[in-house]
């Protein structure tokens, strides 16, 4: 029995080129791992709710240019996003999840939106913006979202093509 040569050749080929794959989806894992990594976990390293290393800082910041320290009901102002109307300001003051699914507070009938896209929730004096695991991701100020982050008055949040404004 002889080999053909060429079919050996193929054979080593094909393992070459599955483990480049396994390779390369290994790194994507690990990557995708560090950069998501404490994102559920204190900035002690113990387990409990996530620590927002910003917003103390930046919060304070911006409610010092209130003027009267009344900063009014967190509101979520809609600029482009199919079936809403452009304008429309929705109130945060209990939460909202974002999505095309009929449990969704804020409806989208936007085809790149998940049934329960984003979550926006109010923590004490901050709202933050959380993504549900989505499959096109959510978007805060161009940038796609790494776990919570807490908004701040004129951030915008893209999910598809639809659009909104953070605002107070």
């Amino acid at each position: 029995m002889t080999l053909d040569p060429v079919a050996v050749a193929l054979k080593f080929g094909f393992i070459a080129v599955l483990y480049l794959f396994l390779l390369w989806m290994a790194r994507s894992a690990l990557k995708d791992l560090r950069s998501t990594g404490g994102a559920g976990t204190a900035a002690d390293g113990r387990g409990g709710p996530p620590a927002y290393e910003d917003a103390t800082g930046m919060h304070v910041a911006s409610s010092g240019l209130g003027g009267d320290g009344d900063q009014g009901a967190p509101r979520l102002r809609v600029e482009t996003a199919a079936g809403l109307r452009d304008g429309v300001a929705y109130d945060l003051s209990d939460g909202a999840v974002l999505g095309r699914g009929d449990q969704s507070d804020i409806q989208l009938e936007d085809s790149f939106a998940s049934t329960s896209h984003a979550r926006l929730q109010p923590q004490g004096d901050v709202v933050v913006l959380e993504d549900l695991g989505s499959t096109n991701g959510t978007y805060l100020n161009g940038e796609p979202l790494r776990g919570p982050q807490p908004l701040h008055v004129g951030d915008r949040i893209r999910i598809g093509d639809s659009e909104f404004t953070f605002e107070r």
